[in-house]
């Protein structure tokens, strides 16, 4: 976050205590951040999607659909979207696993403000980093396009059949390697179903394990 005006600040407080929600949104004005409120997962939901600028603070423990089902949902729209989860001094092991499971952080409450504001921000960079990284993939496939369709008339050798294959495989190739190797996160980055993503790769003989720190 190179300055404030490129800065995300927008944090979804997800909790049903409405004097907790209220001291953390205190908490984060005084930092100039944006946070919004929810009261349960369900207040919560339209908020959650690919596009959302910002990051989401929830408790862990809630009446109905608690921090866990949130995490879930969230893995599902959008795994690089982060949340950080609230915990009480017995949910630790609970938020321990939740971290496996692709959560961005935990912190326990009471949380000291320093404390929530500094992971606060350190999830926030990551999600600008995400959606930027995004809005110049998006560029880089329409001036891809851009170019095939320019050099059709002029094309001698392969088919346009041919170079939309190797488009195909080098926007395959760029989002393994963003993503680690990771092909649930290059399925979402690309938009595509899982199966489809893994049937692309074989058919290019590209391999996950390749692209693996």
């Amino acid at each position: 976050m190179e300055g404030k005006s490129r800065m995300i600040r927008r944090v979804l407080i997800v909790d049903d205590d409405r004097a907790v929600r209220e001291a953390l949104m205190q908490t984060l004005q005084l930092e100039e951040l944006n946070p919004l409120s929810a009261g349960s997962f369900v207040e919560a939901k339209d908020h959650i999607t690919r596009e959302f600028d910002g990051v989401i603070l929830s408790d862990m423990r809630m009446p109905g659909r608690d921090g866990f089902h949130l995490l879930g949902y969230v893995q599902e729209v959008d795994p690089e979207l982060p949340v950080v989860l609230l915990t009480g001094e017995g949910d630790i092991p609970m938020a321990v696993k939740a971290m496996g499971e692709g959560a961005f952080d935990f912190l326990e409450k009471p949380s000291a403000s320093e404390a929530l504001v500094r992971v606060i921000k350190r999830a926030l960079k990551a999600r600008w980093l995400v959606l930027e990284n995004r809005r110049l993939t998006a560029k880089v496939r329409i001036g891809e396009v851009n170019q095939l369709i320019a050099g059709i008339s002029g094309e001698r050798g392969a088919g346009l059949a041919e170079q939309m294959a190797d488009v195909e495989k080098a926007l395959l190739v760029s989002a393994m390697q963003r993503h680690h190797g990771k092909a649930s996160a290059a399925a979402t980055a690309l938009n595509l179903p899982r199966k489809t993503l893994y049937d692309k790769l074989a058919r290019y003989e590209i391999r996950p394990e390749d692209f693996r720190d």
